[in-house]
Order: C-alpha cells, then structure tokens, then sequence
C-alpha cells in the first residue's frame, strides 16, 4: 500500500512520531492508475460542466478507494459450495458503517456503497460559517446506527481546514466508539490533514490528492471548486 510523504509545509501534529505519521496517510494518485484520471477530470472545468459526468468520477474515486481501504479490514474463511466441489473463500467479516457529510458527500458515499453494498449508512448535514475570521462549522442534522466495535468510514471529498470532518467525526461518538476508524477525501489540504491527524490519532487517513494548500478564505488550491454546486447544481 503506498504512502506519500506530506508536503513540507504540512506540519507534523505535536506529540506525533513523523514515521508513525505518515504511515496512517495513504495517497491513492500517488502512483500512475487510472484514479488520476478520473481526478484530473474532476478538476477540469469544461469537464465539471457535465454535472452526470462529475458525480460518477466522485463515486469512481469512492470505489477505487473503498477497494484499498479493504485490505485493512478483517475476513473469515469459509467453506463455499460451487456447482462442481466444495472450496473455501474468505468473506468480510463484518460490512464497515459508511458515514458522509451532505450533500456533497452523497456520489462520494455511493462509490464506497458500491462496493461495501451490506453497510448500514450514517449522514450528516454540516456546513461552514463563512464571513468570520475564522472557519466555523455548524453540524445540524445527524442520522447513525450504533458505531460500538464497528468499523467506520467517514467520506467527505473535500478535506480542507478539517474542521468539518473533525467535529462530525466527534458528534458521531455519541453513537458509540468504534474499534476502526478510515477518513477518505477525494482532495486534502496539508494544513487539513495535518489537523485531523491531531485531533483524531487513532484514525487511518486515505486521500487522492494532497493539493498545495489554502487559499485566504481557506478553499484549497488548486481544488477543484464546490463538489455540492458541481454535483447539484448551484444554491442560493
């Protein structure tokens, strides 16, 4: 599983072996695979005009993500009847709780439900405060079954500030506190990353892309634009 070191200017969290750090960060375009094409027309914004076209990449990137993510989960070995002989297969032994933050998390969240089709789905509406001088996030809404000793995975395709993520991250655990816990992004901040590596240690992060940084309203760049907008058309 390849790992990518993090940009300098993303910092190491305090209190964090560097080595340790950067084991629990996993870039998926790191290396030459067809999910940096599909990222690269993500960005594109003649491509982006295709809203159809935009959300299928997000629940591609979902998909090639949930594919990696997979081989840190737990299987069971069984006996499997097929129509000439007995064999064995290994079965997941428990479906991870696939949690994402509305509403652009939806085609991300519909990538890794492709592939873990048996999961229970947790969502959350949160949005960011803008105007202030700095980023407040307001959870609103929060809908999840029991996360005790289950396996979460929470989406979110733009990892920016982290702030987000964090405190939806920490609203969830009123449902309980869960044995494995994966944070996916489509594209991340090092500020972002460095900040959910932090605040939330235990968690393994996995991103497509970790961009150059924010910009002074704290959008990453070079990004991509708002997922939401892209993916639904633009809100009032």
């Amino acid at each position: 599983m390849a790992t990518t070191p993090l940009p300098t200017s993303a910092a190491v969290p305090q209190g964090t072996d560097a080595a340790e750090a950067q084991a629990n960060i996993h870039v998926v375009c790191a290396e030459p695979s067809i999910a940096n094409h599909f990222l690269a027309e993500l960005r594109d914004k003649e491509i982006q005009k295709d809203s159809l076209r935009f959300r299928r990449n997000l629940q591609r990137l979902g998909e090639i993500i949930a594919y990696r993510i997979s081989a840190h989960l737990s299987y069971t070995e069984q006996s499997i009847q097929t129509p000439l002989a007995e064999t064995r297969g290994k079965l997941l032994h428990d479906f991870p709780i696939l949690a994402t933050v509305l509403r652009a998390g939806l085609p991300f969240h519909q990538g890794f439900l492709n592939y873990f089709d048996q999961s229970p789905s947790a969502f959350v509406a949160a949005y960011r405060i803008e105007g202030t001088a700095q980023v407040q996030v307001q959870v609103d809404y929060l809908s999840a079954p029991s996360l005790d000793e289950r396996v979460l995975i929470l989406a979110d395709p733009m990892l920016a500030t982290g702030k987000s993520l964090v405190q939806t991250y920490r609203a969830m655990l009123r449902f309980g506190m869960p044995r494995q816990v994966h944070i996916a992004a489509v594209i991340a901040s090092p500020e972002g990353l460095a900040y959910v590596a932090r605040e939330i240690p235990e968690a393994t992060l996995w991103v497509a892309a970790i961009d150059e940084g924010l910009n002074e309203h704290a959008y990453i760049m070079p990004g991509l634009g708002d997922a939401g907008d892209l993916s639904y058309g633009s809100k009032l």
